[in-house]
């Protein structure tokens, strides 16, 4: 997919940025903009007028109390998260270009099949706009209540992946594996794409070897959570290690960073940010917006925002 908003930084004005383009997206965090369908649907449609290449959502099934998770004050019940295989089909449906990115789906909580099927789906209804970022997740409470097996998720995300990218691919799969038993089974009708790309992400603190190995040797992409500099250099360089050792060419792994704003910040912070991870190698940059006294029913705050920003780091 490509449109007028994938940049290289080509602007007599940006300072040794060159190289591919970048694609450009946002974030969408329903506690800042709310869960109104039409809100969605127009700031949709207002990010893709506006150049955007693509928008992106978390998910979480379901939330708990703070006492269920030792004090964590993530996925706590009180935070509003939309199913975003649902979301993104509305939002294909009011959209023409735009992409549309999990990030990410806790994959290991849900039935593959079913997961294959709702992908497919989905990327049938958009054009083949979709990327899948999945990850195995933190919060226990949730895969209980999925009735799924919180220990064993990382090596079933395994299991499932290649399982995923057979189904999306072939009309009909046999696999026989420790969680899978597919005996002359397929999808239909299949995506758009085949397969559709595959993204893992990670997050502070949880960025294991285990965990940058997959990466390195499974994803289509790296939905990392940190900011640019020693740390990021560091584990992207595992990653291509890992990559390397599994016979891939580490170019092939594409890298989507993420940066938070705020309507009080200094521009120049976003452009020294975005330089920093385009300077890791980094092919999408995506946003979230903290506007000043927003929240929802504040849409236009939040597009001001996107669009200054968007400004300020592609000024052609």
């Amino acid at each position: 997919m490509s449109s007028p908003s994938s940049v290289g930084w080509s602007s007599p004005n940006a300072p040794r940025l060159t190289g591919a383009a970048v694609k450009l997206g946002v974030m969408l965090s329903f506690s800042e903009i709310g869960a109104d369908p039409v809100v969605i649907r127009d700031y949709a449609q207002a990010l893709e007028g506006g150049g955007f290449d693509f928008v992106s959502a978390p998910e979480h099934v379901v939330g708990a109390h703070p006492d269920r998770l030792g004090g964590q004050k993530v996925h706590t019940y009180d935070k509003p998260y939309y199913e975003p295989m649902v979301m993104f089909g509305f939002i294909a449906g009011a959209t023409r270009s735009l992409g549309v990115a999990t990030s990410i789906l806790i994959l290991p909580q849900r039935q593959t099949a079913l997961a294959a099927k709702q992908a497919a789906m989905l990327d049938i209804m958009c054009g083949g706009r979709l990327r899948l970022g999945v990850g195995v997740g933190r919060n226990f409470v949730e895969y209980t209540v999925l009735n799924e097996e919180f220990t064993t998720r990382g090596a079933r995300i395994e299991e499932q992946v290649g399982v995923l990218r057979r189904l999306w691919s072939e009309e009909l799969v046999t696999f026989e594996g420790r969680w899978h038993h597919l005996d002359g089974v397929g999808i239909n009708p299949l995506p758009v794409q085949r397969p559709i790309p595959i993204w893992m992400g990670s997050f502070v603190g949880g960025t294991n070897d285990r965990v940058l190995e997959r990466i390195g040797r499974m994803a289509d992409g790296w939905m990392p959570q940190m900011e640019p500099g020693d740390e990021f250099a560091a584990l992207l360089e595992r990653i291509h290690g890992f990559a390397r050792a599994a016979g891939r060419n580490p170019a092939e792994i594409e890298i989507e960073c993420t940066t938070t704003i705020s309507a009080g910040d200094d521009p120049e912070s976003w452009r020294s940010t975005a330089e920093a991870f385009h300077s890791h190698g980094a092919t999408h940059l995506k946003v979230v917006t903290r506007p000043d006294g927003a929240g929802p029913g504040h849409l236009n705050r939040h597009l001001d925002l996107v669009m200054r920003w968007r400004s300020a780091i592609s000024p052609t």
